[in-house]
């Protein structure tokens, strides 16, 4: 899929916001894995992220992207996320936040 530097911003603000980092640099995907924004299709990263086509059939328009962790996937056919990562809380109270962001495997 080629993709233009504005639909990767436009993608990438669909992700979750924190209030616990800033939006401009980190989000959550929709299995709550951390990604960077700097590290788009990034493997070598812990934080790496993909645009997934989250509608079956249907043209890379921005309405069918979502933002997801390279290891993170849709499944389309169930129409929810197969989560392989997520957020590292380990250690934390429900309401305290993270000061640096971890992931771990699901």
């Amino acid at each position: 899929m080629a993709i233009d530097v504005n639909l990767v911003q436009a993608v990438w603000e669909k992700g979750r916001g924190t209030q616990e980092q800033d939006i401009s640099e980190w989000r959550k995907d929709q299995c709550g894995a951390w990604i960077n924004r700097q590290n788009y299709n990034n493997a070598k990263s812990e934080y790496g992220w993909k645009i997934v086509n989250v509608k079956p059939g249907s043209p890379d328009h921005l309405e069918n992207l979502q933002p997801f962790h390279l290891q993170n996937d849709f499944d389309i056919a169930n129409d929810k996320p197969h989560c392989r990562v997520t957020a590292d809380r380990s250690g934390l109270m429900p309401t305290q936040n993270v000061d640096t962001p971890h992931n771990t495997d699901a």
